[in-house]
């Protein structure tokens, strides 16, 4: 038997990307500026930016900053290893469901797998476009029918 590289848990659907194919998707240099907005909290930007990269992981750098683009904190720095990328979108297959779907978005229009979990504390989606490997280019936590945090990509930029 072949193991799926797209397969991180067993009794989980398999992730949109392998870890492979995150770390093709997310080389030195890409940004993505996400729109943040919390019930009851102003809205923010949150950047992330692939400054190193190799084999087993990246290094990010990450900050805020206003919708306008007044920074808000200092650059942070983290490390992730690709495979724990992938394991960021391993969901539970008996509460998970998949489908395929366009979305029209601040930084374009994308063909994603849209997975929508139910937790015990409401739904969350997530919009992974198949032509970006890595982060979910949309995301939507709702409890009791609200959308009580969302994350909205605003451009997604790739190195030349």
């Amino acid at each position: 038997m072949i193991d799926d590289p797209h397969q991180f848990r067993p009794g989980d659907q398999p992730t949109p990307f392998s870890a492979d194919e995150i770390r093709q998707g997310c080389p030195p240099g890409r940004m993505v500026r996400m729109l943040v907005v919390r019930a009851g909290q102003e809205p923010y930007v949150r950047v992330t930016r692939f400054s190193t990269g190799d084999e087993d992981g990246s290094d990010q750098e990450i900050w805020t900053e206003t919708p306008d683009g007044t920074r808000l904190t200092e650059t942070e720095t983290a490390h992730s290893t690709w495979r724990e990328f992938q394991g960021h979108a391993s969901m539970p297959a008996d509460r998970t469901t998949v489908t395929e779907e366009e979305i029209e978005i601040p930084a374009g229009r994308f063909t994603c797998l849209r997975y929508t979990r139910t937790d015990d504390d409401g739904v969350g989606d997530f919009w992974f476009a198949t032509s970006a490997p890595g982060m979910p280019l949309k995301f939507e936590q709702r409890v009791e029918g609200k959308i009580v945090f969302s994350s909205t990509a605003l451009s997604d930029q790739r190195p030349a």
